[in-house]
């Protein structure tokens, strides 16, 4: 794997892909700044190395060009206390005003390319586009795992035009580097984790994961649809339809390959999506006509902890439950816990696959307790589904 540590980077220009893909609030602090925490390392390498950084990224998903709700401007503030420098800042990412400081760019500063979105050219992939960035640096970086999965200009197209000079940073190697050991050294008993709302979203990845797991447990907003599938009750649940048919076979394959897949065996429901509806707990399959599943319930709780506790390599995509919600996150923070435990107790790898499973655990205050937690749900999922990554390919190439 070609990283930065197999360059010093003394008087070189590392134009580095960073995820800096953050939640701001309607004033436009930043609530969560992980993904920009996540790549300091990378930065201050380069910088000690005697090198500058230009920096680009996305934010958000602009529509129609320039948008000063999605400029990078507001996230400034925070990069510079973050570096403990000055972050200079271009209002483009390919104009004059870009060009002229990246030229001007000095050993030991930092340079934060507006918005890459604000051109439509960035999601299409546009050779010319990549092209113009490309001549902003010496080195090609790419650190932004979380959009790895998109062939984008500033993600995969760029790095043909640094055939020689292409690298990885510490989060993509780190993220590459765990996923691989989930798919090809996973110490036994392997249990795969699976939650979140639609049991299409996690299809491919269950399937796959039938062919290396000791056990899959399903629980979340998809486990309503397998409990429909079997015959169940699940009153105004989540439910998929046309994937219940689907759901009879997954739990089929699974006994086939003697793969244990555990659904729960009882639910805590609500009569309204509410923090303050009123709830109880009933077995899996017999929720009333209108009332909802909205966790996992205490059973359930106790038998998925129990599995993950004894297993030696855990992969968690996915909450149990509507965990933004006090009165329904308690499945969540079990299988946290529980994750937690095998984590100290028992020696296990924990990963924890970004999106709402990154969500909880930094939730519940727990994102040191584990062995890593991935910045990239979408990027995660696709490549434990065994697709290849055009982030990874182009700097592999």
């Amino acid at each position: 794997m070609k990283t930065i540590d197999q360059l010093d980077f003394k008087d070189k220009k590392a134009l580095i892909r960073v995820d800096f893909n953050v939640p701001l609030d309607a004033d436009f602090k930043i609530t969560d700044d992980k993904r920009m925490r996540a790549a300091l390392p990378t930065i201050e390498k380069i910088l000690k190395d005697g090198g500058s950084v230009i920096l680009m990224s996305h934010l958000g998903r602009p529509k129609d060009g320039p948008t000063d709700k999605y400029s990078l401007k507001h996230i400034l503030g925070d990069l510079s206390r973050m570096l403990d420098l000055e972050v200079k800042f271009a209002d483009d990412c390919i104009g004059e005003n870009a060009v002229k400081l990246a030229k001007n760019l000095f050993p030991g500063e930092v340079l934060l390319l507006e918005n890459l979105r604000f051109y439509k050219e960035e999601e299409k992939g546009d050779v010319a586009f990549a092209e113009k960035l490309s001549k902003l640096g010496d080195v090609y970086v790419n650190d932004a795992f979380g959009t790895a999965h998109r062939a984008h200009a500033s993600t995969a197209v760029i790095a043909q035009f640094f055939p020689q000079a292409k690298y990885f940073g510490y989060l993509m190697a780190a993220e590459v580097k765990n996923a691989e050991k989930i798919l090809n050294d996973a110490e036994r008993p392997f249990t795969a984790i699976m939650g979140g709302a639609k049991v299409s979203d996690k299809i491919l990845l269950i399937e796959k994961l039938l062919e290396k797991v000791d056990n899959i447990i399903i629980g979340g907003g998809m486990a309503y649809t397998f409990a429909k599938a079997q015959g169940g009750e699940i009153g105004t649940s989540l439910l998929e339809a046309d994937k219940q048919e689907l759901s009879l076979e997954l739990i089929e394959k699974a006994k086939a390959k003697g793969v244990n897949l555990i659904l729960p065996v009882d639910t805590v429901i609500a009569d309204k999506f509410d923090n303050e509806a009123n709830k109880q707990d009933v077995d899996s399959g017999h929720i009333p006509a209108d009332w909802m599943g909205l966790d996992i319930g205490p059973k359930s709780a106790a038998l998925f902890s129990d599995v993950i506790k004894n297993s030696k390599t855990l992969l968690w995509n996915g909450p149990m439950g509507v965990f933004e919600m006090e009165n329904f996150q308690v499945g969540t923070k079990a299988v946290a816990d529980a994750v937690v435990a095998a984590t100290k107790e028992n020696g296990a790898f924990s990963l924890i696959g970004g999106g709402d499973s990154a969500a909880a655990i930094a939730k519940f205050g727990l994102e040191d307790e584990v062995s890593y937690v991935s910045t990239g749900g979408g990027a995660l999922l696709e490549y434990m589904e065994g697709k290849e990554l055009p982030g990874v390919k182009a700097i592999n190439e």
